[in-house]
């Protein structure tokens, strides 16, 4: 293969191109279903852990230590178990500042009469009074205003991956539904408390930490939205 031909085909390949051009005529391919912990790009976490506390065993007691209730809970708990994420954000932010700074100056030096040494200056001083001046002015005002206004509202099943030493649970939810050539991808990854499962097998995004949640898609409406890859190489590589 030729060298300029092996450059194109590295180059379309690092920046998704080859699969985007596989796809011509046909709409996106979805994500077949797997575990997520065999993705290459998995990682374990590890948080922080208090000190482990050993509890004492009553044989005639009816209350099981870390149970919530006397019945079965259905609520998720171990590694596989099922739980849904309640994404509901509506942030809105609105700054505004204004700067204004002035400063000017004004210098002026001069030796009218100096015992006679004055008589001695170059002949191009015609006034010994105004050897030196100067003045400067500055000026500068700025202006800046930011405002943004999210409302998203998801709702999405993940599965328990990993159960932290002290009973916490990681969860991972990935979800993904295709509209004519249009794909929309959900994922939301974190942190969550026993504690904060709702009795009907929710909970909310804000009660999740190390949250990870994504909200986007692929195919030809989010290619016609998005700059080609070359102008996005361009806007990284050019100093100006």
């Amino acid at each position: 293969m030729k060298p300029h031909i092996l450059l194109v085909a590295v180059v379309l390949s690092g920046c998704g191109a080859l699969t985007r051009l596989s796809e011509v005529g046909r709409p996106p391919t979805m994500t077949p279903l797997s575990d997520p912990t065999r993705e290459p790009n998995y990682r374990p976490i590890t948080m922080p852990m208090p000190r482990p506390e050993t509890t004492p065993n009553e044989a005639n007691a009816l209350w099981r230590p870390g149970s919530r209730a006397f019945f079965k809970d259905q609520r998720a708990a171990q590694v596989g178990d099922i739980v849904t994420v309640l994404v509901t954000m509506n942030d809105s932010a609105n700054l505004s500042n204004a700067t204004a700074a002035t400063r000017s100056g004004t210098e002026s030096a001069g030796a009218p009469n100096l015992s006679g040494l004055e008589t001695l200056l170059p002949k191009t001083i015609v006034d010994p009074s105004k050897l030196f001046s100067s003045s400067s002015a500055n000026s500068n005002t700025g202006t800046g205003q930011i405002k943004r206004s999210e409302a998203v509202t998801l709702r999405l099943a993940g599965v328990v991956t990993q159960v932290l030493p002290n009973g916490n649970l990681v969860i991972a939810a990935r979800q993904e539904f295709r509209v004519n050539a249009e794909l929309r991808e959900l994922q939301v990854t974190g942190v969550i408390r026993p504690q904060d499962i709702a009795s009907d097998n929710t909970v909310l995004h804000d009660r999740m930490a190390e949250a990870r949640i994504s909200y986007g898609g692929r195919g030809q409406v989010t290619d016609v939205q998005s700059p080609r890859w070359g102008q996005q190489l361009m806007d990284i590589v050019l100093p100006f």
